[in-house]
């Protein structure tokens, strides 16, 4: 009997120490000096924008920090060991008061560009010429060179048409400068069509965007936060047809408070993608939850996440990769008041609620105001880059937890869609259990994250499929991928088959294929639209109809592979075909 006794209080000892270790698994500490990156982007109000992007393409995390008047943004490449090297890229017009730092395709040639984002002296973008060599082409390129107030720059592709498109984002304190949206022509140029796209023409002192789906239409739409209580945010709907609709208030996310960030993610991996807005201790943070209908409803109370604080930048991050996404947040406070919170650490509970667990973070009472996700080491576990103001270095949260649990990351590369894969919806399932991210480019407060996408396993080695589904409406599907590896995936490489799909040959025929002139297209659904675009993601056919049935005629065109997009006005389905 005693003998028992021992077996059971071992039994409850050795339970309570795994659920503190359980518990204990998440812990961030700051190694900035460490790693290299001991850099301060001096004393800016509203702080500097920082980015945690590998801009040279070599699949590892870089760093970018904009900085104040006077000084140069500055570039820290990773040396492939989770260590950094301060770079010089001799910048023309590089003394600007620097807000945000974005790194994104433009021109579909393989490398990152650049674009500096500032309020005070003007926007500047740069091309890069694969090299990491840049030439200013903010005049070129059609885009303002004075000043408009800019606070946040966000990429998406508006139109489908595989070429990243803009939003600037204008807090103009004299309420002149509106928000502008510029298409992308295709050619290194932008147009501004803001008035013709339906973006309002007034000033609405907003700091950023996001481009995202929150429908699931195929359309990228866009959420604007906007400053002060007379401000209501807006949500635009993509219409197709590079119009918009403000659509908030009948979603529900017409909010006016003092707006700081847009953060993008699906906390509760339902595949509709939810809003993170940052405020004020006046009302508190924000927590808009997608119904999947249109519509959102606040759940800031229910999950626990109000803060209320003078916060800024958010980032979702599953931090100890157990399969849900935790958040972290920056605020301008120095942690001297007890109920102003300095920064807050969010652990996902997994039933849609949130705590704060200790976890780590020493010494985090910065006033911060961006911060960003990344991989310094690529061991799967993401780390926080954070900005500070007060002339004080930035803080590098390494991800120092027991690494009980394993991972997957994914990078993208667009061949239809852009190149970067901007607005591409990922979705992965263990055992029926499934999880999304759809990628962004800007969305944060004055911030970036990682290109890649991170996705926490728990205990699982194996992901039983991964679902990519891309601006294009192409559908790439990959089965039985092995935890714990960086997985690139090329647009069309894995295409989606009709068994995957579980269709039924009657729902979309394309034949013969290959062919050397003619195409037939079947459908059990009217055919509203139909594009051909190259293996470059050009556009060479865009017709629309309004039947079952529809013949191409490609003998026009050279030997290669094509991509057949058929729009029936729910959805787009594409189909690659070879022409000899």
């Amino acid at each position: 009997m005693l003998i028992m006794k021992y077996r059971i209080l071992l039994c409850v000892f050795l339970v309570v120490g795994l659920i503190h270790n359980l518990k204990a698994q998440i812990n961030f500490e700051d190694q900035a000096v460490a790693l290299g990156v001991a850099m301060s982007a001096g004393d800016l109000e509203y702080g500097s924008g920082v980015s945690f992007v590998d801009f040279n393409n070599d699949g590892w995390d870089d760093i970018s920090l904009a900085t104040e008047s006077g000084s140069q943004s500055e570039f820290f490449l990773n040396n492939q060991d989770g260590t950094f090297t301060r770079q010089n890229f001799a910048l023309t017009s590089n003394n600007v008061q620097g807000r945000q730092i974005v790194w994104a395709d433009y021109d579909n040639d393989g490398d990152k560009d650049l674009m500096v984002v500032s309020n005070t002296d003007g926007n500047h973008l740069y091309n890069n010429n694969g090299s990491l060599i840049f030439t200013e082409v903010t005049t070129l390129a059609g885009l303002p060179t004075t000043n408009i107030e800019t606070w946040g720059a966000s990429f998406g592709d508006i139109n489908n048409d595989g070429f990243l498109d803009l939003f600037l984002s204008n807090r103009d304190d004299n309420f002149v400068q509106p928000n502008r949206l510029f298409l992308n022509n295709q050619d290194g140029t932008f147009s501004d069509i803001s008035i013709s796209a339906g973006i309002h023409s007034s000033s609405h002192l907003s700091f950023c965007s996001a481009f995202f789906d929150y429908n699931n239409d195929g359309w990228q739409d866009i959420y604007v936060i906007n400053d002060k209580d007379f401000n209501e945010n807006f949500l635009y709907e993509n219409n197709g047809d590079n119009t918009f609709t403000n659509v908030a208030a009948a979603a529900g996310v017409n909010i006016a408070i003092d707006a700081m960030t847009s953060t993008i993610g699906d906390y509760n991996n339902d595949g509709w993608f939810d809003i993170y807005v940052t405020n004020t201790p006046i009302g508190g943070n924000v927590f808009f939850k997608n119904n999947g209908d249109g519509t959102f409803t606040n759940v800031t109370t229910t999950t626990g996440t109000a803060l209320n604080s003078f916060a800024w930048g958010s980032v979702f991050l599953d931090a100890d990769n157990d399969r849900d996404i935790d958040m972290y947040v920056s605020c301008s406070m120095d942690g001297s008041v007890p109920s102003l919170a300095s920064a807050q650490f969010y652990t996902n509970n997994g039933d849609e609620t949130f705590s704060t667990p200790s976890a780590g973070f020493s010494g985090d009472t910065g006033i911060s105001h961006s911060n960003a996700i990344g991989d310094v080491d690529n061991d799967g576990y993401p780390e926080i880059l954070v900005s500070n103001s007060n002339d004080e270095n930035v803080f590098l949260w390494k991800n120092i937890a027991a690494q009980a649990n394993n991972w997957l990351k994914v990078k993208l590369q667009g061949v239809v869609s852009n190149k970067d894969g901007i607005g591409t919806k990922i979705e992965i399932s263990i055992n029926g259990n499934k999880q999304y991210r759809y990628t962004l480019c800007g969305e944060g407060y004055i911030s970036q994250n990682s290109s890649s996408e991170f996705f926490g396993l728990g205990s699982n080695t194996e992901v039983d499929y991964i679902k990519v589904t891309w601006l294009s409406g192409m559908v790439d599907y990959l089965e039985n991928i092995s935890a714990n590896q960086m997985l690139n995936i090329v647009e069309g490489s894995n295409p989606l088959s009709l068994e995957s799909l579980q269709e039924t040959p009657q729902e979309l025929l394309v034949f013969p294929n290959p062919t050397s002139d003619k195409v037939a297209i079947k459908s059990s659904s009217f055919i509203k639209r139909v594009s051909v675009y190259d293996c470059f993601g050009k556009e060479i056919i865009k017709t629309y109809s309004d039947t079952k049935e529809y013949s191409l005629n490609l003998d026009k065109f050279s030997s290669g592979i094509y991509y057949i997009k058929v729009y029936n006005g729910e959805n787009n389905i594409v189909r690659k075909i070879v022409k000899l």
